[in-house]
């Protein structure tokens, strides 16, 4: 918005052309966003107390949660908020790709809300039916992934690339539809499993956003992605606003997410900050990398399956609590170690990541 505003000055001041390079319009999605998550969070959380919007805690889960019940939850609508109009006012607002991301963002967002509503404020237990929340993340997933499909312009757009290798790209065809949902679907399912501590989630999330940025301007850079032996994709730089505005929205989060929290993400956040994230890899065809970076989103994830897997067909738990953060809780970690290890964890998989730009 501010982008055609700029352009129109241009014509009568210089000035207003520098508006025109990606890297400024990325920092300024940044403070923006951390600006709008500075502003309006006293003011969200109050009302979210005010309304009594707390959270529930398990009875069967770490007796340390417990003072946590009560806490206002569905923050994460502070979060959506901010990267929306962030990336409203500084993205070039003719680039397909902001539109899908957004797309995805705000339908993941809005399952997400509606299961917390009926959890927080109608005191329904099993909030979204478990078929309908799938039912309704299939549909924006597959929704997404028919309209890369049917929009690429370049066979870079729907080949696999693999990290560590200069020219290894496999042709996915139609499968690239079915390929595509899942990363979407996954990364949100996976960071909701993360998001049972506090900052736990936004960090991890933040880092691989900021990431992501970074693939994101390469490829659509044609000399830098000539030179490091990417596919060039153009639009995909544009890409950098959106990150640029999860990065701020999510430290501006933290502010207030961090421990002891004063506020909670709810699935608002969690579900749609984790669809982003995948369909952000998808467009910059990072989906591998993806997975490394995201490691602690992978990890929980895993954790479930392999304690529901194992408790189903052997009547035995592997881990004392899933997600794999309550088992080291359940340990005796405290809960801000079992945070800032992760988080270092996250560090280490995110390097590893930026890594590939160059070691192909």
């Amino acid at each position: 918005m501010l982008l055609w505003l700029a352009d129109f000055l241009s014509q009568y001041f210089s000035f207003f052309n520098v508006f025109q390079y990606l890297t400024l319009r990325g920092i300024l999605g940044v403070l923006t966003a951390l600006t709008i998550a500075f502003v309006v969070g006293p003011v969200m959380i109050k009302k979210l107390s005010y309304h009594q919007i707390g959270q529930t805690i398990r009875d069967d889960g770490p007796q340390s949660h417990l003072s946590k019940a009560g806490t206002p939850t569905m923050g994460g609508a502070l979060i959506l908020v901010a990267i929306v109009v962030s990336t409203l006012l500084w993205a070039d607002l003719s680039n397909r790709y902001v539109w899908v991301v957004m797309a995805v963002t705000i339908v993941f967002g809005a399952v997400g809300w509606v299961d917390d509503y009926r959890k927080v404020v109608q005191k329904n237990s099993r909030g979204l039916p478990a078929k309908w929340k799938y039912f309704w993340q299939s549909v924006a997933g597959l929704g997404a992934a028919i309209f890369l499909y049917m929009t690429a312009e370049s066979p870079a757009e729907t080949q696999l690339l693999v990290p560590f290798f200069k020219n290894v790209q496999i042709d996915l065809g139609w499968g690239y539809i079915i390929f595509v949902y899942f990363v979407i679907v996954g990364t949100s399912n996976a960071v909701n499993l993360t998001d049972g501590l506090d900052g736990l989630a936004i960090m991890p999330t933040v880092m691989v956003g900021g990431a992501l940025g970074v693939f994101a301007y390469v490829l659509g850079n044609y000399q830098f992605a000539e030179y490091l032996h990417f596919p060039y994709l153009e639009g995909a730089g544009e890409l950098i606003v959106i990150c640029g505005a999860i990065v701020g929205s999510g430290l501006g989060f933290l502010w207030f997410n961090t421990y002891p929290a004063q506020v909670f993400m709810g699935d608002v956040g969690a579900l749609s900050l984790g669809a982003t994230l995948g369909v952000l890899a998808v467009i910059t065809r990072q989906e591998i990398v993806l997975f490394i970076m995201g490691g602690v989103f992978v990890m929980e994830t895993v954790s479930v399956i392999l304690q529901v897997g194992s408790y189903k067909l052997t009547g035995r738990r592997i881990f004392r609590m899933a997600p794999i953060h309550h088992h080291f809780e359940l340990k005796g970690w405290a809960e801000p170690k079992v945070i800032v290890r992760f988080w270092i964890i996250t560090v280490i998989l995110v390097l590893i990541g930026l890594a590939t730009l160059k070691l192909r």
